[in-house]
């Protein structure tokens, strides 16, 4: 049954290699290059978010492992996407997280 508490975020949500057709939910200058599921936790820490991580196939890639968080609903998803977004530049760009 569907959890109508929490939201999903997937790791292909901000990745800059892939088309916003593939997955990806943020602009170009706004993603980064294989984000990792640990910088994307880093990134929920940063922004006051709980979350659990999970190890999963992105439905439009069953070939290729990925994985997404859940968090609880506080605020609408492309608000969440666009806070994390900007994290994960700084996360990045720190070199932090990287594994």
């Amino acid at each position: 049954m569907k959890d109508y508490d929490h939201l999903i975020l997937w790791i292909d949500y901000f990745n800059s290699e892939f088309s916003r057709s593939q997955g990806r939910r943020v602009r170009t200058d706004s993603a980064i290059k294989s984000p990792t599921l640990n910088e994307l936790v880093e990134a929920c820490a940063n922004n006051n978010y709980s979350c659990e991580n999970h190890i999963a196939y992105y439905p439009k890639r069953m070939n290729n492992a990925s994985g997404y968080i859940s968090l609880e609903k506080k605020d609408p998803k492309s608000l969440v996407i666009k806070k994390l977004a900007k994290s994960l530049m700084v996360i990045r760009s720190r070199g932090i997280g990287k594994n």
